[in-house]
């Protein structure tokens, strides 16, 4: 097998190699190194890459493979990470000034849990300046390898473009308003933020303590399955993470879809839709029905102001954390993140709570409408890629980037975006399934089930 047909492979393909003595550690890692080493002057996806690590902890991992057997699914798999996860030894810069030369003590958990399993990180991926400002210009944008012209979507812009493009087999992002599913849809790759509390993010660098979720990036929706099993768990030093037993997401996951009913929020996720996000969004339903799915209309009344109450949530969030560093060393923020977060900082304590009562509210309404159904199902981002530099808005005057994502975040439930159609111009289109609080397990089902049924995951650009 030639290394640009293992660097295409899923993460369940190369551990079954892996665990015959088919391909080696050692062999996969060169493989997604070759690949940074041909896209990333292109693409600029990553920030650091670790050459040497990656192959000496391949090259244990092969060791560790002969003496012991494989320490699960994700051995010697190569994995990248958003740079703001902590790395030992390892800068983590979020993509700032401020932290460029910072180097943690100790992992993130994730990292740790990674390591655990026995991947190999391969690099940390480039990323918006603190996953919420534009891109830093001491890093340069990220480009979308379906068209380098064009947003890879941010914040975990990075870690998408290297899963779409070989140059690792999953990697970990972050989302506040949509930063894992966002790039996702727009790179073509699945993208998973569990509920919260599911996956620690313990020495993960912070946004909004209260919408963050961490998550993987993925080629397959049985691959986000495994990556979550690894990593997911409560973690002691995150006392937002949660004690449920992490199940194995990936043992039976079906091919058609009897009995099960998925809800569609039309009143407001459906509105104001590219045309070809529509068409591609429309054949998705009619592949869920032909799979043996019921699609029921189902209604979130207030859906319509999450993004307004995700507006004023982060950046008040972002300035509490940060606020030391804005009144100490304001040159080392950028002039739009410094505005940002002074913003949330002058933000009158009363706009903050009507924010926080609006997340309760939604949180009600759709536990009402989970009652119907067993699984939502609406559009990931309601247009195509932009071009580079550009910020789309709707009609409200809020982006339409995250449209579609931010209440999830408010509500802390579960939600899984893949690939579900290309336009003529073939860049890629996103479906988004929305899951009850834990409940990842029906989404990988009905996600893996309607992956089955397309080829959408297959594709690869061609960079």
């Amino acid at each position: 097998m030639t290394d640009g047909a293992l660097s295409f492979l899923t993460i369940a393909e190369a551990s079954r190699l892996v665990r015959r003595g088919q391909v080696s550690c050692l062999e996969l890692t060169q493989a997604a190194l070759d690949r940074i080493d041909q896209a990333n002057p292109t693409l600029n996806a990553f920030i650091t890459v670790l050459h040497d690590e990656a192959l000496d902890a391949a090259r244990e991992a092969d060791r560790r493979l002969a003496t012991d057997g494989p320490l699960g699914p994700l051995h010697g798999i190569p994995v990248s990470l958003k740079d703001l996860y902590d790395t030992r030894g390892i800068r983590t810069t979020a993509a700032s000034r401020l932290m460029a030369q910072r180097v943690p003590q100790q992992d993130a958990t994730v990292v740790t849990r990674l390591k655990q399993a026995g991947a190999v990180i391969v690099g940390k991926a480039n990323m918006p300046e603190f996953a919420y400002g534009g891109v830093h210009p001491e890093y340069g944008p990220a480009k979308n390898p379906w068209d380098p012209a064009r947003s890879p979507g941010g914040s975990s812009s990075g870690s998408a473009i290297s899963v779409a493009t070989g140059m690792s087999y999953a990697s970990m992002g972050s989302d506040t308003g949509g930063s894992i599913r966002i790039p996702a849809a727009f790179c073509g790759v699945v993208g998973l933020k569990p509920t919260y509390g599911r996956v620690s993010r313990h020495g993960v660098v912070p946004l909004s303590w209260t919408l963050d979720h961490a998550g993987p990036l993925t080629r397959t929706v049985r691959d986000a399955a495994l990556v979550l099993r690894a990593i997911a768990g409560q973690d002691a030093r995150d006392p937002s993470s949660s004690a449920r037993p992490v199940p194995n997401y990936a043992r039976g996951l079906p091919r058609q879809l009897e009995n099960v009913t998925i809800g569609v929020p039309q009143d407001f996720f459906y509105d104001e839709l590219d045309s070809e996000v529509e068409r591609a969004l429309d054949a998705a339903h009619a592949s869920l029905r032909r799979l043996g799915a019921r699609l029921k209309r189902v209604s979130i009344p207030h859906a319509s102001d999450s993004m307004a109450a995700v507006s004023v949530i982060t950046p008040c969030e972002a300035g509490a954390f940060h606020w030391q560093a804005l009144r100490d060393r304001p040159g080392d923020f950028s002039d739009a993140i410094w505005g940002r977060f002074m913003q949330g900082l002058l933000t009158p304590a009363d706009t903050y709570l009507r924010a926080q009562r609006l997340r309760s509210l939604l949180m009600n309404e759709f536990r009402d409408a989970f009652k119907q159904v067993d699984a939502m199902v609406l559009p990931t981002v309601p247009i195509l890629p932009h071009l580079l530099g550009e910020r789309p808005m709707t009609r409200e005057g809020i982006s339409a980037i995250g449209r579609c994502t931010g209440a999830f975040n408010l509500t802390g439930l579960p939600a899984l975006s893949l690939p579900c159609g290309f336009t003529g111009d073939g860049l890629p289109v996103g479906m988004q399934l929305i899951g009850r609080p834990f409940d990842e397990a029906t989404l990988f089902k009905i996600g893996h089930a309607y992956e089955q049924a397309t080829d959408w995951h297959t594709r690869r650009p061609a960079v």
